[in-house]
């Protein structure tokens, strides 16, 4: 089977190094390239064209935002931006989703044996689900992982259908990953302004959801927001768990609200999908309403079974609508979801489940 080709884009040759090492470790990926700046970097796709390109934010001779704008208008491949984890280089990473971009990393750097061994989980999934994106399809082997492949049992022990009393207000849970940023837009947006408290798990990098909370915030009727611990679920307003944390829905009394955590990666990721809808499994059951959206691996199909074994309705976005079709997928093998429908019309339908 083919190997993913990626070319690598960074003006740091550590940088360079360090994503040559982690991909060059997934016998699924091949680097075929790791250069310095966009002018060399073009120079070798005249040769041979990548599969997946890793951009580096800013560099000297041409940043990566006015790169990625020439790659999208003449040559459509998919990129993953490469970003440092800085105020600035968050909020330009966010102006490279809309302009284009698949998702985004954080530049790998030294750390403990856990850290490393995360990031490399991280890396190699992101760039295999950049992939997936591409027009042709993509035969994908099952991920080799690094460490036991934990639930979230490691977070929080399952839901007792019998544990919570019956109350009459809804919350909503909503778990993406790649393209989901892109997907989030679409559906907070057509949210009105007493829209159900959301609770939102999107796969990204530490420091890099406060950013894109902020812009959706600013276009969006309903508030949005990182989430807090002990932040409150209230009606008109989404909370997004912040990057490389945990997010579960807790109650107290009538009051929903979010406990943030830390905790080992589940389902290969932190914030889980799997641990919000176990959360709310457990503590709205009957109450919830779930939606799943595009994204590659199975995070939340777990999650969202216990949901539906607890009384929630779930929604999952369909395979046409979806830019990866993998944890929709998951979610609906496992027997979990209700109906697939168009990104479109998940609004319409969370609004409808709601009344």
């Amino acid at each position: 089977m083919a190997k993913i080709k990626v070319l690598i884009v960074d003006d740091s040759a550590l940088v360079r190094q360090a994503l040559t090492d982690i991909l060059s470790s997934d016998s699924q990926i091949e680097v075929m390239a790791a250069v310095p700046d966009p002018f060399v970097a073009a120079e070798r796709m005249r040769e041979c064209v990548p599969d997946v390109i890793t951009l580096d934010v800013e560099m000297p001779r041409m940043d990566g935002i006015t790169f990625l704008q020439k790659i999208m208008s003449q040559h459509p491949i998919p990129v993953v931006m490469c970003s440092s984890l800085t105020e600035s280089g968050s909020e330009t990473a966010m102006k490279a989703l809309e302009y284009g971009a698949v998702d985004i990393i954080v530049k790998p750097k030294m750390g403990t044996k856990q850290f490393i061994a995360e990031s490399r989980v991280s890396i190699c999934d992101t760039v295999k689900a950049a992939a997936m994106t591409k027009g042709r399809k993509r035969a994908i082997q099952p991920i080799r992982d690094v460490a036991p492949k934990l639930t979230a049992d490691v977070i929080m022990e399952k839901p007792n259908s019998k544990a919570m009393v019956q109350t009459t207000e809804k919350v909503v849970v909503v778990g993406a990953s790649t393209g989901g940023t892109e997907a989030l837009k679409v559906f907070l947006e057509m949210l009105p302004e007493d829209a159900p408290g959301i609770v939102i798990v999107q796969h990204m990098p530490e420091h890099f959801t406060a950013a894109f909370a902020k812009r959706l915030d600013s276009i969006c009727r309903i508030s949005v927001k990182e989430a807090a611990d002990n932040d409150s679920v209230v009606r008109g307003r989404a909370l997004i768990a912040p990057g490389n944390h945990h997010a579960l829905l807790k109650r107290s009394g009538a009051r929903y609200y979010v406990e943030i955590k830390d905790g080992p990666l589940v389902s290969r990721h932190r914030p889980s999908v799997d641990v919000l809808f176990r959360s709310a499994a457990r503590y709205a059951g009957r109450n919830a309403v779930g939606v799943i959206m595009t994204g590659m691996g199975d995070d939340g199909a777990r999650g969202m079974k216990e949901m539906f074994d607890a009384g929630a309705i779930n929604i999952a976005q369909d395979e046409s609508s979806c830019v990866v079709y993998g944890m929709p997928q998951e979610a609906v093998k496992s027997g979990g979801v209700h109906k697939s429908i168009s990104l479109q019309n998940i609004a319409a339908e969370v609004l409808r489940q709601c009344s």
